[in-house]
């Protein structure tokens, strides 16, 4: 207990528009391994709302692996740092292997409606069926709670966002059952991502 909370308050937070954490694997003391991680009960049930309008829970995610974050559109800097990690990682992977789903779960219903998460899904650099999920605050933050995600909203009266998010930066790949199998911090290469994802992947 004491050590998941001890990652999911250090090591996994970062602020969208500040440079990424540094350092993070080592400062724990505890180097987690790609096997190891998949052994928190991170990543239960969930009922949020997809693109297309209509409400999903994780069993609609089930029979594939997926590789998820969170985040929200209008994220300045880390949410396309965490895209562009996922991106190299399934051009990293084995050419044998089924690619996982990409999804993105948004802390931020207010501006991310369907409607924007199918446009933000749909940009031509992303996987082809890459999901996006919003929902109501409550929603949100009980899926977000599943994950032992952290995220905070931050006024800014002085900008034209109005408003943005400190949040977990961490990427959780979920299997077949919708069942955590390891996790990945921001510190972590897109190529160290694809060798982990490759213990566990099916053949395509």
């Amino acid at each position: 207990m004491l050590k998941r909370a001890f990652i999911s308050s250090l090591a996994l937070l970062a602020a969208c528009g500040q440079q990424e954490p540094t350092g993070i694997a080592s400062s724990s003391g505890v180097q987690e391994t790609c096997y190891s991680r998949g052994e928190l009960d991170w990543g239960g049930p969930f009922t949020l709302v997809d693109q297309d309008g209509n409400t999903v829970t994780q069993d609609d995610y089930k029979g594939r692996y997926t590789l998820m974050f969170f985040g929200f559109t209008s994220c300045p800097d880390a949410c396309p740092i965490i895209m562009e990690r996922m991106i190299y990682a399934f051009d990293s992977l084995p050419e044998n292997l089924q690619e996982p789903r990409a999804m993105m779960i948004s802390f931020d219903p207010e501006r991310d409606t369907p409607e924007q998460l199918k446009q933000y899904v749909s940009n031509e650099f992303f996987p082809d069926d890459m999901v996006g999920l919003t929902g109501s605050d409550e929603q949100i933050s009980a899926a977000a709670e599943e994950f032992q995600a952290i995220y905070h909203r931050m006024e800014m009266r002085d900008s034209a966002m109005e408003y943005s998010f400190d949040h977990t930066t961490a990427i959780y790949l979920m299997d077949e059952n919708w069942e955590l199998k390891s996790f990945f911090l921001p510190t972590e290469t897109p190529q160290s991502m694809a060798q982990c994802m490759a213990n566990f992947l099916p053949e395509a």
